[in-house]
């Protein structure tokens, strides 16, 4: 074996296993680099904390694109393809990585890295940053240690050799890219491809995830991508109604809800899942809320409200404030503004996304 320590990094010793193939590739930015790791402790044992070859799963990272262990970088643009090395990397490379780890496992299991992290708040976000969920990397993270990344290079690919995804942009580039998301969104809804404009909301909001968990919750930054994503999250919903998912559509709202209790959209939009779901009571507090909320939106309650009465049983009553003339539902309050949302037919939403 090869041992050497590398130049101008302190705090990292490498020690090759396997030589490489080739010269050493050309790691320019943007470019895609695939590699197995396995991740020990320096202890006797060796105790391994993560493989990807267990889980069947290579990692891949993108040069220059801040990757949260920014050493692995470093370690990865001292390998050729095909080479396997061993690293140690004391403890002022190693701090992040039980973090790291989380996400990584998270996303083997098929679960989102972020929810942990945009869905707290107050006491329980304090409570989320002491816990990780799994009990040896909070040992990680409350006593930093060095560790052993064994590591095997497989490919190395231009930025112009693959088709780069949204989660693999830089962050300036993800601010860029979720206006088109959203805005081909809507143009695929309003062709009512239903399914490809949920999927075009969903890229976006994934970015918006990405990017909130690299700033402190309920500062400044933090909620002006939280309002972002909600607005992203409610159009998602409105093609979810279309689709007749109504049970995921109560569930999308009544997160936002819990923690924005104040977007009258989110009340509209869980109004109808509940109407559709013949949960009449939640469906008419949601509507008598968006009112106190918003009452230039009246005519589009009054819609709704009027498409509930022609299914309601006789005899109920609607919420205090309401009722109903004739044919139709009128606030009994005295202005009668108009609705200052599009609502076409029913299932349409809330006008255009």
């Amino acid at each position: 074996m090869d041992a050497a320590l590398l130049l101008n990094v302190e705090g990292v010793k490498k020690t090759i296993l396997h030589g490489g193939t080739g010269e050493l590739p050309n790691f320019i930015t943007g470019s895609r680099v695939i590699f197995h790791f396995r991740t020990m402790k320096c202890d006797e044992e060796r105790t391994v904390i993560d493989d990807s070859r267990q889980v069947d799963q290579p990692m891949h990272i993108i040069i220059g694109n801040m990757f949260k262990l920014e050493v692995w970088e470093i370690l990865l643009t001292s390998m050729r393809v095909h080479e396997v090395a061993e690293f140690w990397c004391d403890t002022i490379h190693t701090g992040v990585y039980p973090i790291l780890s989380r996400s990584l496992r998270q996303m083997a299991q098929g679960k989102d890295p972020t929810e942990w992290h945009v869905h707290t708040c107050g006491l329980a976000n304090m409570f989320a940053y002491h816990t990780l969920g799994y009990e040896d990397l909070d040992e990680l993270q409350k006593e930093p240690q060095p560790l052993i990344f064994v590591i095997e290079l497989l490919q190395v690919d231009a930025p112009s050799d693959y088709q780069r995804e949204t989660w693999n942009l830089s962050n300036h580039e993800k601010m860029k890219v979720v206006p088109v998301l959203h805005g081909e969104g809507n143009r695929l809804f309003k062709l009512g491809r239903y399914e490809e404009a949920s999927s075009k909301y969903q890229e976006a909001i994934i970015c918006l995830r990405n990017l909130q968990t690299k700033e402190k919750p309920w500062e400044v930054q933090w909620l002006k991508l939280e309002k972002m994503i909600n607005t992203l999250t409610l159009n998602y919903c409105q093609c979810l109604l279309k689709k007749e998912e109504y049970y995921e559509v109560l569930e999308h709202t009544s997160d936002i809800l819990r923690h924005h209790p104040g977007i009258v959209k989110a009340y509209y939009v869980r109004a109808r899942a509940h109407a559709e779901v013949w949960n009449e009571a939640e469906a008419k507090a949601d509507l008598q809320k968006v009112l106190e909320l918003e009452p230039s939106m009246q005519k589009a309650v009054r819609r709704e409200l009027r498409l509930l009465e022609n299914r309601r049983r006789p005899g109920c009553s609607l919420p205090s404030g309401l009722v109903l003339s004739g044919s139709s539902c009128v606030d009994s309050s005295p202005s009668d503004a108009s609705g200052c949302l599009k609502t076409g037919k029913r299932g349409s939403g809330l006008g255009n996304p």
